[in-house]
């Protein structure tokens, strides 16, 4: 279970991710990963561009994340998270297609620390890019979204939490994904066309 993300806010990527390396508590990772659930799926969903894939792939990256985190020296814990999560979904490709597959490795995950400086600045825009979708969702909608991919609530928390009928839910929940998408195209359109 993910701890409520505002009772960690204070602290950074940084200080969450030495505090699981120091204890070894899940609590600390699942924190620091409930940050990046939302971004974590969009990641997912851009290569498996399939909705149910992509969310066992997210919980399939938190575990691997889960065993991965204290066995090696993170600089940057997004950057190499969305190295985690690309590897994944280029595997699960991979596999799909029937070639030959291997287990992300030491050397896998160090080559997240060889990624350039550009690469780091695009994915950083595209976590951006998609916070300030999220923010341009109607307040229903962005509640409903965030409630379903990032707290992990089914349809009947979110109804009970918001008061909003099921059938709502669904609606807010599956016009909030299609209006981020369409959001997302044409921000990165306006990005690409002034680069």
């Amino acid at each position: 279970m993910l701890v409520p993300r505002s009772q960690y806010n204070h602290m950074t990527d940084d200080e969450l991710l030495q505090q699981y390396i120091a204890d070894r508590q899940p609590l600390w990772i699942g924190a620091l990963l409930e940050r990046y659930t939302l971004l974590l799926l969009g990641v997912c969903m851009k290569y498996l561009k399939n909705e149910e894939e992509a969310k066992d792939a997210v919980q399939q990256i938190f575990l691997k994340v889960l065993s991965e985190a204290g066995k090696y020296k993170i600089d940057y814990f997004k950057s190499w998270l969305y190295m985690v999560a690309k590897n994944y979904c280029l595997m699960k490709l991979r596999s799909q297609q029937g070639k030959t597959t291997k287990e992300i490795t030491g050397d896998t995950i160090a080559a997240a620390k060889e990624e350039t400086k550009n690469d780091i600045a695009d994915n950083e825009l595209t976590y951006e890019l998609l916070e300030e979708a999220i923010d341009q969702l109607s307040p229903e909608q962005r509640q409903c979204v965030i409630l379903f991919y990032l707290q992990k609530n089914s349809y009947q928390q979110i109804a009970e939490k918001t008061g909003y009928r099921i059938m709502q839910v669904k609606s807010y929940i599956q016009n909030g994904r299609r209006n981020l998408k369409l959001l997302m195209e044409k921000k990165l359109k306006m990005v690409n066309g002034k680069k």
